[in-house]
């Protein structure tokens, strides 16, 4: 479900989450970015669903510490759990023109061109190519 850029991400999670409790069944546990953390979505996900919400936090680096008290040493980078399924995601998004940028003035736009790009990776894996048209390892491997 595509919604304006105009909501909050809390909000718009209940729309989401809405439209997808009336086709999945089987969704069970959500991963969330810390845009989404606060009491009311998880009170929303608690009374609305049986599902489980887990808001994955990054590691604090700033605060105020006393004098002559060294903060802790953090990492540069910080792998993110579950934080790839969402990049990768985006990235297979992206590999469509039409989705590059926001051309569309409608969300409902956005949402077709959506499952049309996604359709058309599932359609390629079912017929073992890969996304640029290049036999797959596995079936170069068969041709021999």
């Amino acid at each position: 479900m595509v919604h304006a850029a105009d909501i909050r991400d809390a909000d718009g999670a209940e729309l989401i989450f809405e439209s997808v409790k009336k086709v999945s069944q089987r969704l069970k546990k959500i991963w969330a970015d810390m845009g989404y953390r606060g009491e009311r979505l998880r009170q929303w996900v608690l009374a609305n669903t049986d599902w489980e919400l887990e808001i994955v936090q990054r590691p604090r680096r700033w605060g105020w510490y006393p004098e002559g008290v060294e903060p802790p040493e953090m990492p540069a980078f910080t792998v993110l759990k579950r934080r790839w399924v969402v990049e990768r995601t985006f990235a297979w998004l992206c590999r469509n023109r039409r989705l590059s940028k926001d051309y569309e003035y409608l969300p409902t736009s956005s949402e077709t061109m959506i499952y049309l790009a996604m359709s058309n990776l599932m359609l390629r894996r079912l017929a073992n190519k890969t996304p640029y048209g290049v036999p797959s390892p596995q079936r170069l491997k068969l041709r021999r």
